[in-house]
């Protein structure tokens, strides 16, 4: 997992942030030992007193950190962002370089395998209990994907800047957002019919955008 200390929206979850080394590798036991309760026994499980304990860690040092569960799945969920943003990331600056034949399939299978190998991160999306803070931070977090998308399509140089084609790549990633989250809850491996159609879908759209604003 991403470190949750390191937050891109510019704000941590954290009550507050580990200085030490040594509190650091704590707070990243405890968000290890967290992830595991949540994958094996659901969000409800998620409780300080059980964590702290299955962590080795006393509940007053929890506490410093990570007040109650709204606060553990806060910053659960920062680190899946931040993992999420750092392969974007990867990819924008590859695309600066690299020429690909099928840019929508290439993050479709890329993102995917994401999911795949991220248990935490399917079990809190598909649970009951994201905090309201988890949700806005969900809302910003698309919002960069977006401008991931909209970074390499100019990378690639298919396309002219400006806001319009902002939009339409966040519209693009709720879009796949959406389809693959269904595909996810209908198959652990992702429903590669789904997901395929959401590549077609995808192509079509991007397509059509890149048309629209080419350079």
């Amino acid at each position: 997992m991403a470190d949750p200390t390191v937050d891109p929206g510019g704000a941590t979850p954290l009550r507050r942030t580990p200085q030490q080394a040594r509190s650091r590798a704590r707070l990243a036991r405890v968000l290890e030992t967290a992830e595991q309760v949540l994958i094996a026994y659901g969000v409800e499980a998620l409780t300080t007193t059980r964590v702290a304990a299955e962590a080795r860690v006393s509940v007053g040092s929890l506490y410093q950190y990570l007040p109650d569960r709204d606060a553990i799945i806060d910053a659960l969920a920062a680190g899946y962002f931040a993992k999420l943003e750092a392969a974007m990331d990867g990819f924008v600056e590859a695309a600066t370089s690299e020429r690909w034949e099928d840019p929508v399939g290439l993050l479709v299978d890329a993102y995917a395998g994401i999911y795949r190998s991220e248990h935490g991160f399917r079990a809190l999306w598909f649970g009951s209990g994201l905090t309201e803070r988890t949700r806005a931070a969900d809302r910003e977090h698309k919002r960069r994907m977006a401008d991931g998308v909209r970074r390499i399509l100019l990378g690639l140089g298919l396309a002219e800047d400006g806001e319009a084609l902002g939009r339409v790549c966040h519209a693009a990633v709720l879009a796949a957002d959406a389809l693959a989250q269904e595909a996810f809850r209908r198959d652990a491996r992702g429903d590669e019919a789904l997901l395929d159609e959401a590549k077609v879908m995808l192509r079509g759209y991007l397509t059509a955008v890149v048309e629209r604003y080419r350079r």
